[in-house]
């Protein structure tokens, strides 16, 4: 019998809060000087007292009620003692028993393209450790990350596959953008995943837990999880014992690699923070001012975006991933003519999304059309799709024109006129040009006769040159197949 996997994830986000978790330290990641947002909070000077930030205790239960989590009716700070060279106090200010949410679920598509649903078992906030610096010869410490607003996020272990990691992993992340609770760039490292992998062969029974700390992007995670099974099963299939331990991830030769033994929270010596009070938190009206923060969410926009404007799966997933072009498309169609057939505004819609996720995201090159540089509007994006679907336009014309609406943020019809790159309609005028292009490259229609598609191609070009692409390709291939049989 095969060794199932048994996956579980503790995901670790920075939040993005104007101050630090317990002091009034800025919470700037992008500082780029070392040990310059730090105070005697920071580091646990004797004396010194650290006070909650409301707007953590805020972002941490937002993200929990957008998945579906229950609110603590209160809860409460811990220590969690132990050394080491990032941790200046020697203990580190997290949440044991008392998570501020808990017992929540993420719906995610399973390698069989089926929901399935990951139990998430608590969330809670705790401060962030500094940044080791590694040189040839020493480590450095910045402590500049040192008590940032940390969230932790511990799924059950639900998860049966590396792709499913992997999706769960981007899920959140996109989740956090639509909340606006974080950047949650791994690059940056505001979010990082953590991977508890145990293999047995029944998954009701867990194995010896392997844990792989510090994942930095959604490939390693991916990545990592596959190698780990591959390892444990060979363990195991030769009949020795896994070991119980954490394990770091080589990016580079895509192995895991052992750093410790696994801690166990006794080793931790939790015990109540003696410096932050117990606190209450259900109260409807706090409560509720919250959930009225909380936006559409991915999966009710996947959802919405299918039934509301019959896109594809592919086209869903632009606009869900890309939130911004994603309204912005919205946005464009609300512009359409409100009293089109269903036929004709479908074609609007479909035609306007192909734009936006080929032609616009091309020239837009990674930025996003909500930077304050990008100047077409959605009322002019709106009128270019309806030149273009009416016929005044043709498909090579229309990327000239867009280029020109995106470098000036001009009217379309002015640069059609100011251009003259209206499309050519009248088939006597085209036809004239088909037989002219006929006479003058007497090979290629040679070629055609013989049974040559590609001198067809070439004469099609020809003629779209004369006319400087302004004869639809249809009509010229219809007229010169007319005019050559």
């Amino acid at each position: 019998m095969a060794y199932k996997p048994v996956i579980g994830l503790e995901i670790h986000i920075e939040l993005d809060t104007k101050t630090k978790v317990f002091c009034s330290c800025l919470n700037n990641p992008e500082e780029k000087n070392p040990n310059s947002n730090i105070c005697p909070i920071c580091f646990g000077h004797p004396g010194v007292l650290p006070t909650i930030n409301e707007e953590a205790i805020k972002k941490v239960i937002k993200t929990g009620l957008a998945l579906n989590c229950e609110v603590s009716k209160n809860s409460k700070f811990d220590r969690k003692n132990y050394f080491y060279p990032d941790l200046a106090k020697g203990y580190q200010i997290s949440q044991n028993d008392k998570p501020l949410v808990f017992n929540g679920y993420l719906n995610i598509l399973n390698e069989q393209g089926e929901s399935k649903k990951v139990r998430i078992k608590r969330i809670h906030l705790e401060e962030d450790t500094g940044k080791l610096i590694h040189e040839k010869d020493c480590s450095l410490v910045d402590f500049n990350r040192s008590g940032l607003p940390l969230m932790e996020l511990v799924t059950e272990p639900d998860i049966s596959s590396a792709k499913e990691a992997r999706k769960f992993a981007e899920e959140l992340h996109l989740i956090m953008h639509y909340l606006n609770v974080s950047d949650a760039d791994m690059e940056k490292g505001q979010m990082r995943v953590e991977v508890n992998v145990s293999l047995s062969k029944d998954s009701s029974v867990l194995g010896t837990r392997v844990e792989i700390k510090n994942l930095n992007s959604f490939r390693s995670v991916e990545r990592a999880v596959n190698y780990e099974i591959e390892r444990q099963t060979a363990i195991l299939e030769s009949g020795e014992k896994i070991v119980q331990e954490t394990r770091g991830f080589d990016d580079k030769e895509a192995i895991t690699f052992s750093q410790r033994e696994k801690e166990e929270a006794h080793d931790y010596r939790y015990f109540p923070e003696p410096d932050l009070p117990f606190f209450e938190l259900v109260q409807d009206d706090f409560i509720e001012k919250i959930k009225i923060e909380i936006p559409e969410l991915p999966q009710s926009k996947r959802e919405r975006l299918k039934k509301e404007y019959k896109l594809s799966d592919k086209e869903v997933e632009n606009f869900v991933y890309d939130k911004e072009l994603g309204y912005y498309f919205e946005k464009v169609i609300s512009e359409l003519e409100p009293n089109l057939s269903k036929e004709k505004l479908g074609s609007l819609i479909k035609l306007s999304a192909n734009y936006l996720i080929t032609d616009l995201k091309g020239l837009l090159k990674g930025k996003s059309v909500s930077d304050k540089d990008f100047l077409i509007t959605p009322e002019n994006f709106a009128e270019f799709i309806g030149l273009l679907e009416q016929g005044e336009i043709s498909s090579k014309s229309a990327k000239i024109v867009l280029l020109e609406m995106f470098e000036t943020g001009g009217d379309p019809s002015n640069i059609i006129e100011e251009k003259n790159l209206t499309q050519i309609v009248d088939e006597d005028e085209i036809e004239k040009i088909v037989k002219e292009a006929i006479k003058n490259n007497p090979k290629p229609v040679e070629d055609y006769k013989s049974g040559k598609e590609a001198a067809l191609k070439f004469l099609v070009g020809q003629i779209m040159a004369k006319t400087q692409g302004k004869a639809g390709p249809e009509t010229v291939t219809r007229l010169l197949k007319e005019n050559l049989n």
